[in-house]
C-alpha cells in the first residue's frame, strides 16, 4: 500500500495494486470545476511515477459518472469580467492538459460510467482503455446547445468513434443511451446494473494483472504514437521499446517462467504475494 494524498473533490481506493479514483462532487453531479481539474492532474501527475500501481478504475460517486465542465464556473468567468481571451484558453488547456495525462497513463485505465457522461465527462470516458457502461447511462456533446464547441474533447472522441460519428453527435448536440454507446463503439461492454458492472471490472482486473505492467505501458506508447508519428520513426520507436522490454527484468521473468511452465511473479495474486 502506498501512502496517496487527500483530495477535497476526489475519493482514492487503493486495492493493492489497482486504485479507484471516484469523483467526488456529488451534489454538483461531479461536474469538472477548476479545483476538480488540478486535483485530477496532480493524481496522473503522481501515478506517471507510480509503477506499482497497475491499473486505475475512474468512476463517480452519487450515481452520476461526470455531467461535464461546470457551468457556474463558465459564469463566473463572465460575469468577473472575463473577457481576456488569453485567460479563457488557459482555462481550456488546463483540461487538455488534464485529458492527455489520462490517455496517456502508463497503466490500465478503466472507466466505469453509471448516469451521466455529458461533455467534457463524456471526454473523460474516451480517454480510457476499457470502458463499462449500462443500459441507462446517458450521454451527450452539449457544448454547441449552449454556445460553446466541444474543444478539447474533441481528439479524444474522434480517435475513439470516428469523424462520421464525432460530427453527428456534436453539431446535434444528440443524445444518447448505453446501448447506443455500445453500438457506436465507446462502450467495450454494456451490463444491466452496478453489480454487473462490478463483475466485469472483477474480471478485468484479473486480466490486467496477467500482463506485465511494464510491458502495458510500453504498449500503450507505441499504440498512441501511431496517431502522429511516420513509418520510420514507428520502427524506430517499436524497435527501442521491444529492446527495454526484452531486456527488463519482466522480459527475462516472462521468457524463463514461459520456460519452466510456470506463471511470471506479475501473475501471481495480490493474496499470493502477501503469503
Amino acid at each position: 500500500m502506498f501512502d496517496l494524498p487527500s483530495y477535497d473533490t476526489l475519493d482514492l481506493e487503493q486495492d493493492h495494486d489497482w486504485l479507484t479514483i471516484w469523483l467526488d462532487r456529488p451534489k454538483a453531479r461531479n461536474a469538472l470545476s477548476g479545483e476538480m481539474i488540478e486535483e485530477l492532474s496532480q493524481i496522473f501527475l503522481l501515478l506517471k511515477t507510480m509503477p506499482d500501481i497497475r491499473g486505475i478504475t475512474m468512476r463517480g460517486r452519487g450515481g452520476t459518472f461526470c455531467a461535464g465542465g461546470d457551468i457556474k464556473g463558465f459564469k463566473a468567468i463572465l460575469q468577473g469580467g472575463g473577457q481576456n481571451v488569453a485567460d479563457i484558453v488557459e482555462v481550456s488547456c488546463q483540461i487538455g492538459t488534464l485529458f492527455d495525462l489520462i490517455n496517456e497513463a502508463p497503466q490500465v485505465v478503466v472507466m466505469l460510467v453509471e448516469g451521466a457522461a455529458m461533455a467534457g465527462g463524456l471526454g473523460i470516458v474516451c480517454c480510457g482503455d476499457v470502458v463499462v457502461v449500462t443500459d441507462e447511462s446517458r450521454f451527450a456533446m452539449t457544448e454547441t446547445s449552449i454556445g460553446i464547441a466541444p474543444a478539447q474533447i474533441a481528439p479524444f472522441v474522434v480517435e475513439r468513434l470516428g469523424l462520421k460519428v464525432t460530427r453527428r453527435l456534436m453539431l446535434t448536440a444528440s443524445r444518447f443511451d448505453g446501448v447506443e454507446a455500445q453500438r457506436i463503439g465507446l462502450a467495450d461492454y454494456l451490463v444491466k446494473d452496478r453489480t454487473h458492472m462490478d463483475q466485469i471490472e472483477a474480471n478485468i482486473i484479473k486480466q490486467v494483472r496477467k500482463c506485465a505492467p511494464g510491458a502495458n505501458a510500453a504498449t500503450k506508447k507505441i499504440a498512441l504514437a501511431t496517431r502522429h508519428s511516420d513509418r520510420p520513426a514507428m520502427i524506430e520507436l517499436a524497435g527501442q521499446e521491444f529492446a527495454k522490454c526484452m531486456l527488463s527484468d519482466e522480459g527475462r521473468e516472462g521468457v524463463a517462467s514461459f520456460l519452466e511452465k510456470r506463471k511470471p511473479y506479475w501473475a501471481e495474486s495480490p493474496l499470493e504475494k502477501e503469503a
